[in-house]
């Protein structure tokens, strides 16, 4: 008689264990050892089952993100509605909006010295959203008000303030750089600003700057916005923004002339002026430097933009058929890490340095014979103007934009094909061999630099500002003296209520979209 199958197959699977003594083996019993890396995918596998349900809310609040800012841009725009702008004196109020005025960077520099110019001639405040310092990292002009948002040193007081510093922001686009750092309890920060005396003039530093400019400055307010980068480093949900607001500025300033061609395309001949001024050259301690360390100079925020990793490998093969130079970068980062690991992978240490942040970068400068830049992109880099004012000869990458307008190949530089690592490391050497080249391209450098000098740019921007100067009241009809400014009227009941059902909604809707989040 034939025996019958098991069809116990909890019994089947010990008996295929080997030592198992019943179908409940004992502690004893040997167990399979599990396939390499099981454990880590079934970890993923859980963290990605937890992680499902928050990222369905992130990518839904990223696509309602744009009409819950149109939503708050317009319960804001109700309130300052009634607000308008006095009668202008002979000294206008510019007020400056920047985002850390306290930080580091050439667009921070650029703006500082830009207001300690024009303060001059007018009266000047900026209004830096962040405050995470206790002391500017470069000089501020004595004659600039500085006025700060939201003091990030301490965090808010109250449990509304906590948290509402916890929500993301509605004023700021979701595309724009600065939204990590943004929150809604900045925002009403910003606004309560708004709501303060008005200026005559508002300028704007960066995209999303300029749009709370253009979208929320009151009537007889003159609106600038400043771009220190280039339309083609903006995401599309960043351009949109831009081509929907933008308009309604009275000028925006841009630094390159492809900048300038850019705008007139994205805007379509817009009623915004579209100017272009380049950045001045701040005042530099010290002389031009000699150009005998064997030394080259690189500096910027450690970032990908920057393209240090690129200077890196372009780098490699002179390390080794010149070992008496020595490559020094300067900045701080998050890519720090990555690229002091590449560095020691490539053998580079001692040839190749990262010197953190300085204040005197100028100096560094000075004891320097050449400066390369190797940015994937820019706006127009402060830091080759600085580099030509010390006479070193600028070797760079052509990226969009800034350094094919800056820089005249063979006349006080070198031009690199963007991101071309084995042309910038035939240029860096064509010019570590050849004494007379690197002299020679550093005295043109040094008188190409006189192009951006402070009282060269300054009137440019004297003249944009008496240009677009708001025009006084008129007199009434047989009076010489000039009409009384009317107090501005108080904002009605069923704007008030529309407001702030306006700003309900958003606020319920981003509760909603943040509350697993």
């Amino acid at each position: 008689m034939a025996e019958a199958p098991d069809t116990d197959p909890v019994a089947h699977r010990d008996r295929e264990r080997p030592g198992a003594p019943g179908p409940r083996p004992g502690a004893d019993a040997p167990r399979e050892p599990r396939p390499r890396g099981t454990r880590v995918r079934e970890l993923r596998r859980r963290v990605r089952k937890r992680l499902r349900p928050r990222t369905r809310m992130r990518r839904g609040f990223q696509r309602l993100h744009p009409l819950l800012r149109l939503a708050a841009l317009a319960a804001v725009r109700l309130l300052l509605l009634p607000r308008r702008a006095p009668r202008p004196g002979e000294r206008l109020r510019v007020r400056v909006l920047l985002q850390h005025a306290y930080g580091t960077g050439g667009t921070i520099r650029t703006v500082l010295n830009l207001s300690g110019y024009l303060a001059r001639d007018h009266d000047v405040e900026i209004v830096s959203v962040f405050r995470r310092r206790d002391e500017p990292f470069f000089t501020l002009s004595p004659r600039v008000r500085v006025r700060f948002v939201d003091d990030r040193r301490t965090p808010p007081k109250g449990a509304a303030g906590r948290l509402l510093s916890r929500l993301p922001s509605l004023l700021t686009p979701i595309e724009d750089a600065s939204f990590e750092s943004m929150s809604l309890w900045t925002d009403l920060l910003l606004v309560r600003v708004l709501c303060g005396p008005s200026p005559d003039v508002l300028i704007g530093t960066r995209p999303s700057l300029n749009m709370l400019a253009a979208e929320l400055a009151p009537r007889g307010v003159v609106a600038i916005g400043q771009d220190h980068m280039n339309l083609s480093a903006y995401m599309p949900g960043l351009r949109r923004e831009i081509r929907r607001s933008y308009p309604r500025l009275a000028a925006v300033s841009v630094l390159t002339e492809r900048s300038r061609r850019d705008y007139g395309d994205e805007l379509e001949g817009g009623p915004a002026r579209i100017v272009r001024i380049p950045n001045a050259l701040p005042e530099l301690p010290g002389g031009p430097s000699p150009r005998e360390d064997k030394v080259i100079v690189a500096a910027g925020r450690l970032t990908r933009q920057k393209g240090f990793d690129l200077l890196v490998r372009a780098y490699e093969p002179l390390a080794a058929e010149h070992p008496d130079w020595k490559l020094r970068i300067f900045g701080a980062g998050p890519r720090r890490n990555r690229i002091k690991k590449m560095i020691a992978e490539r053998g580079l240490a001692g040839r190749v340095e990262l010197c953190g942040r300085t204040p005197d970068l100028a100096g560094e400068m000075t004891r320097a014979s050449m400066y390369v830049l190797s940015s994937r992109f820019e706006g127009m880099p402060m830091v080759i103007i600085e580099a030509m004012s010390k006479g070193l000869p600028v070797v760079a990458f052509d990226c969009p934009t800034g350094p094919g307008e800056m820089i005249e190949h063979g006349r006080n530089g070198l031009l690199v094909p963007a991101e071309d690592v084995a042309g910038l490391t035939a240029a860096l050497r064509t010019l570590i061999g050849d004494r007379a080249l690197r002299d020679r391209l550093g005295e043109g450098a040094l008188v190409s630099s006189r192009e951006y000098d402070l009282d060269r740019v300054g009137p440019q921007w004297l003249r944009l500002l008496d240009e677009l100067r708001p025009a006084p009241p008129r007199p009434a009809a047989g009076d010489a003296r000039p009409a009384p400014a009317r107090p501005p009227r108080r904002p009605a009941r069923r704007r008030v209520l529309v407001a702030c059902v306006l700003a309900g909604l958003a606020l319920w809707a981003l509760g909603l979209l943040t509350a697993d989040s």
